[in-house]
């Protein structure tokens, strides 16, 4: 690593060359730069590394922490083997668009400001919008733009807290926040945004399943684990947050149980297990911290996990849908396996990584005697049991015999899948190595005799009760109406009226614009008027300065409300 450059560069520079290179030197790169990365990570010492001065101030674009490492590290350990998933099967234009998404995850780690956290975080928008883009479906490509305009919108908000904090503060470090006025909480919104806490969390789960089958699994890494970690540096023991993870919590459970299709399910899920790491963010307390922390590490493993067994089945059969699949463990039963084991480890099950990173959580919740947190932080559990711990594995791999008969994994994406399911299960025998990269001190035991069997019993009885509903839990062909039906709506209107704006406004031009053709010899042609008649319409459009789709003219309105409504806001 170049002194005082950050670790992104390398897999910036890699992003770069998997477009140039070609071939097998394609795949090294592919599987090289992540590695390379992991390495520089550690190199990066504890403190402020470089300095820059900018305006009155001084930026510190690398800075290093455990916490910054140990999210950087995952970051980097997701980018290889998301790689290795998806090298023989993904477009090269998709594989450059990840790395350059992962080295935004990074750069937002290790970023001691809050301007270079916040150009990492645009740049992780703009890669992340690029990867749902090539699912390469006219869907695919919707939710592309849907995706783009929220985090667009999301950026907005948090761009203006930042700099509403820097004037009142005189500061740009990353430094503990609390939510006590308009700047503030801008920046809380801006990360809640990002961290798909609702009612701004359904383009998580409209893009993510629209993604390719290898693309939806480098999604599930980044950008809500960067905005757990900015909630960690920014707002630690903000007590809404709470109120908002376990609000995520139960929302993901409910809206992962109504959902046919097999990625949304878990799509849903990342909104759940996000939840619990916002809530222990908002506990404060070390060992939640660490808890969250921990959690964070595990949920990107087991998640990626899940969508690669998930995203193999839609790459090998096509089909979307649970009630389009079922009986395929008969021929993809390493596929079917890779499942269960993701599947054990997000409910929290005794012997994998779930069970030894959200105990914490709710053992911190004990320890500060909240006793209604605890108990929802427990029910949750059993809830995650029922939708990603059995729905997931049964109606794919067993259930009815769909008739589906495809191959089973191709060995990349195989062997991506084992090493994501040693790793469940590694740490959750022996977690201490993960213990080890935690912040703070870890003084906790997972494995106590009372724990164990009060978590067996949890999740052993919410697996009776699934199969004793099961009638009720067979899925039909419904659509599930979110959060997003509000914004979609507000968006349509909000985009009329600002191209009924543009329309008024380009015909007072014309007008102001024909008075002066009278002057002028010989006549020109208005730049904004439109073609004569019988001339093709879509050119007439584009030869219009002023002439544009109207979800353009909703983003750019929403964007001066916005910037607007701060303004009063700050002057109030």
């Amino acid at each position: 690593m170049i002194e005082g450059l950050s670790p992104a560069f390398i897999l910036f520079f890699g992003a770069l060359l998997v477009g140039l290179a070609r071939g097998h030197l394609r795949s090294l790169v592919i599987l090289a730069a992540p590695l390379l990365t992991l390495w520089a990570i550690w190199q990066v010492p504890d403190g402020a590394v470089t300095s820059l001065p900018f305006l009155d101030y001084q930026l510190t674009p690398l800075a290093g922490s455990p916490l910054r490492r140990l999210f950087a590290t995952i970051f980097a350990l997701m980018a290889f083997t998301g790689g290795l998933f998806a090298f023989r099967q993904a477009r090269w234009q998709e594989l450059a668009a990840a790395h350059a998404y992962a080295a935004g995850a990074i750069g937002c780690s290790f970023a001691g400001d809050l301007v270079t956290l916040f150009v990492y975080w645009e740049i992780m928008a703009l890669f992340s919008t690029l990867v749902v883009l090539c699912g390469g479906t006219p869907a695919a490509r919707r939710a592309g733009f849907r995706y783009a305009v929220m985090h667009l919108v999301g950026g907005v908000i948090l761009m203006v807290g930042i700099v509403g904090v820097i004037v009142q503060s005189g500061s740009v470090a990353v430094q503990p926040l609390r939510a006590v006025d308009p700047a503030t909480w801008m920046v809380l919104i801006g990360l809640l945004v990002n961290a798909a806490a609702p009612p701004v969390s359904a383009w998580l789960a409209d893009a993510y399943p629209e993604a390719s089958p290898t693309g939806s699994v480098f999604l599930s890494a980044f950008t809500t684990k960067t905005a757990v970690l900015a909630l960690i540096l920014l707002f630690p023991g903000e007590p809404v947050l709470i109120g908002v993870g376990l609000y995520m919590v139960m929302y993901g459970i409910i809206y992962a149980l109504l959902e046919n299709n097999v990625r949304r399910i878990l799509a849903y899920s990342i909104v759940n297990q996000v939840g619990f790491m916002v809530t222990a963010i908002g506990i404060g307390t070390e060992m939640a911290l660490n808890g969250a922390a921990a959690h964070a590490f595990a949920h990107i493993i087991y998640k990626a996990l899940l969508l690669m067994s998930a995203g193999t089945v839609v790459y090998r059969t096509g089909k979307h849908l649970c009630t389009d699949v079922g009986g395929l463990f008969r021929t993809m039963p390493l596929t079917a396996i890779c499942g269960i084991i993701g599947a054990l480890a997000i409910s929290g099950f005794p012997l994998t990584s779930g069970f030894t990173t959200k105990t914490m959580i709710s053992e911190a919740a004990a320890m500060e005697h909240l006793g209604l947190v605890y108990m929802l932080l427990a029910a949750a559990s059993a809830g995650v049991f029922l939708h990603a711990g059995i729905k997931f594995p049964w109606f794919v791999f067993f259930q009815k015999d769909s008739g589906l008969r495809p191959k089973d994994a191709p060995w990349n994406m195989g062997l991506a899948m084992v090493i994501f399911s040693a790793l469940c299960i590694l740490l959750g025998v022996y977690p201490q190595p993960l213990y080890d990269l935690l912040p703070y001190p870890v003084a906790y035991e997972a494995y106590k005799p009372a724990k164990v069997v009060y978590y067996l019993q949890l999740l052993l009885f919410s697996g009776l009760a699934f199969f004793l509903l099961l009638p009720l839990m067979r899925r039909t062909l419904t659509i599930s109406l979110d959060f997003d039906w509000f914004w979609r709506v507000l968006f349509a209107k909000a985009g009329a009226a600002g191209y009924a704006l543009l329309g008024a406004l380009r015909s007072w031009l014309d007008a102001r614009l024909r008075d002066l053709r009278g002057l002028l010899r010989p006549p020109t042609r208005s730049l904004l008027a439109p073609k004569p008649v019988g001339e093709d319409v879509a050119e007439s459009a584009r030869d219009g300065l002023l002439a544009r789709d109207w979800a353009i003219g909703a983003a750019a309105l929403w964007i001066a409300v916005l910037l607007i409504a701060y303004a009063i806001a700050l002057f109030l």
